[in-house]
């Protein structure tokens, strides 16, 4: 794209299937985000209240609390899986489609590039 390029972005956001992607993409990021948060917010509420369960060894020096603080980690990396597989599934794809589709409007229209 060069600096001479043209993108109605008006058109774009009214686009109901734009409008309808946004909705869907921002309700699933705030599930996944909520589901982080408990996740995350589980480990101080167990710190202070179940602390005979952190307190038990699985093994060696390793307790409950201490994996529940490291399943932390891989619960980030399962979300972000989950995230990618979801946008390269579903959100990319309708975003290729509403791209294309302004794309080869603005084509047909003298003077406007996308």
């Amino acid at each position: 794209m060069t600096t001479t390029d043209v993108v109605d972005w008006d058109a774009i956001t009214l686009d109901p299937r734009f409008i309808d992607l946004h909705r869907r993409k921002t309700a699933f990021l705030w599930g996944l985000m909520a589901l982080s948060v408990a996740y995350y917010f589980l480990l101080p509420i167990g710190a202070a209240y179940f602390q005979d369960l952190f307190k038990i060894r699985v093994w060696g020096v390793l307790n409950v609390g201490l994996l529940f603080a490291l399943s932390e980690f891989i619960l980030t990396w399962v979300v972000a899986l989950i995230y990618a597989r979801k946008c390269s599934r579903d959100f990319d794809r309708l975003a290729a489609l509403i791209s294309a589709d302004f794309a080869s409007r603005s084509a047909s229209r003298p003077g406007v590039n996308v």
